[in-house]
């Protein structure tokens, strides 16, 4: 056999192989975010429209605007979240990253 034709077959199959390494599934963020959520359940509701110490979170997606009128979107929440505000902490030395996405991921399951 031809190196000129095994070298890209090798490279053809790492690569499919890598492309369908299954990344975790929606599930498994969702429950993540989950377990993250945890240490916000002081302050947020997630089971009714009950106010705690910060607003309730049940159906936050599924808003057309938060309290201070901006549209209720993933940018929009990671900021709130990363800055704080009207008495939340920051959060941004707190979450990585992915545990961010997993957060998000969990309020848009709400």
């Amino acid at each position: 056999m031809s190196w000129l034709f095994v070298v890209p077959l090798a490279l053809v199959t790492l690569l499919g192989s890598a492309a369908a390494a299954p990344r975790y599934s929606r599930d498994v963020e969702v429950a993540r975010g989950k377990e993250i959520f945890q240490q916000c359940r002081g302050c947020h509701n997630t089971e009714s429209d009950e106010k705690k110490v910060g607003p309730p979170l049940s159906g936050l997606f599924k808003r057309s605007k938060l309290r201070n009128g901006q549209a209720v979107t993933e940018n929009n929440i990671r900021l709130i979240i990363e800055k704080g505000r009207d008495g939340m902490p920051s959060f941004s030395q707190t979450l990585s990253p992915q545990q961010m996405d997993q957060l998000i991921a969990y309020l848009k399951e709400l």
